[in-house]
C-alpha cells in the first residue's frame, strides 16, 4: 500500500496492522448510524463523511454488520460510498449479532462463519481485511476464554476467507490465550484518558508483540478530566476531542485512534487531530 504522506490523516505516521499499512488515524463507523435512519438526506450525509475522510487520508475504517439503524447498514454504506476499497483497509468485528428483531445475541463459535460470510455480502468482498473477535456484552469486558471462538475464526483464516486477525473488549490474559492459537494484528478496547481500567497493561503487551492497539470510544470516554483538557485546548486553538484523540495517539506508536461521527465538519476536526503534538507540559497538564 502507498501511504500519501501528504494528507492530513497521515500527520500521526503509520503502523503495520499485519499486512495492511495503515494512516494511524482511522475511522469508526458506527457513529453513521445516528444519521442513517433510512432517510435520504441521512444516506446521503453518510455516504459524503465517508468519501470525505478517504479524501483527507484515512484508509483504516471499523465497521461491523450489527452497525445498522432502519434499514440501513454501515457496511452497505462504505459498500456503496468506497467499493472497491482502493488502498483501503476494512476492519470488521464478529461475536455480537443481532437477530431478525433486532435484539442483540452472541454467537457460538459454529456461527461465526455465518456473520463472517454476512459482512462478505455486505461490503462486497471475497475475504475480511481484518476480523476482531469480540467477546463480552456491550462495554463489559470478556470473562472466561476465547479459545473456542478464536479457533474457530484461526480456521476460517486459514481457508482465506479472513486475511489477519484481532480481538476486542478482552482483558490481558485474552491476549496471551489467542496468541497461543494464531497470529493477532490488533486489540480493540474502550481505552482514553479517562477511562483506562487496566488497559494500561494491555498496550504495554501490544508494544512488546508488536501488536496494534486500537481503541474505541477514546473520545466520548469519560468526562472527569474536562477542565484540564480545556486547558490545553485552549494552549492549542484546538478543540477538547481533539486533545484526547492527540493524547491517544501519544501513547505509542502502535496505538491508532478510529473516532467515528455522522457530520463532514466534525470529522475534519478528527482527523487534523493527527498534526496535534502535544507537550509535555500538556502531558503534564492531563496527569
Amino acid at each position: 500500500m502507498t501511504t500519501n504522506t501528504t494528507l492530513p490523516a497521515a500527520a500521526a505516521g503509520t503502523w503495520q496492522l499485519g499486512s495492511f499499512e495503515v494512516n494511524r488515524l482511522g475511522f469508526g463507523a458506527m457513529r453513521l448510524m445516528s444519521t442513517s435512519d433510512g432517510g435520504i438526506r441521512a444516506r446521503e450525509t453518510s455516504i459524503a463523511v465517508l468519501r470525505r475522510a478517504v479524501e483527507l487520508g484515512v484508509n483504516h475504517i471499523d465497521t461491523a454488520v450489527f452497525y445498522f439503524a432502519g434499514p440501513r447498514s454501515a457496511n452497505e454504506l462504505i459498500n456503496t460510498a468506497l467499493a472497491p476499497y482502493d488502498d483501503l483497509t476494512i476492519t470488521t468485528k464478529v461475536g455480537p449479532g443481532r437477530d431478525f428483531t433486532g435484539a442483540f445475541y452472541t454467537a457460538r463459535p459454529d456461527q461465526l462463519r455465518a456473520q463472517v460470510e454476512e459482512n462478505l455480502r455486505e461490503l462486497g468482498l471475497d475475504h475480511l481485511d481484518v476480523a476482531n473477535y469480540r467477546i463480552g456484552e456491550g462495554l463489559d469486558r470478556g470473562e472466561g476464554s476465547l479459545a473456542d471462538g478464536f479457533g474457530a475464526l484461526a480456521e476460517l483464516r486459514e481457508e482465506g476467507l479472513i486475511r489477519e486477525l484481532g480481538i476486542s473488549n478482552v482483558a490481558p490474559h485474552h491476549l496471551t490465550e489467542a496468541l497461543a492459537i494464531a497470529p493477532v494484528v490488533c486489540v480493540q478496547n474502550q481505552y482514553g484518558l479517562t477511562a483506562r481500567r487496566e488497559d494500561d497493561e494491555i498496550v504495554r503487551m501490544c508494544a512488546e508483540h508488536g501488536i496494534a492497539f486500537v481503541p474505541f470510544f477514546a473520545v466520548a470516554s469519560g468526562t472527569g478530566e474536562d477542565a484540564r483538557v480545556a486547558e490545553v485546548a485552549r494552549r492549542h486553538d484546538a478543540t477538547p476531542a481533539q486533545v484526547r484523540l492527540a493524547w491517544t495517539l501519544h501513547q505509542g506508536p502502535h496505538v491508532l485512534a478510529i473516532p467515528g461521527t455522522g457530520d463532514v465538519a466534525h470529522l475534519e476536526q478528527n482527523v487534523a487531530a493527527a498534526a496535534l503534538e502535544l507537550t509535555a507540559e500538556d502531558l503534564e497538564t492531563l496527569g
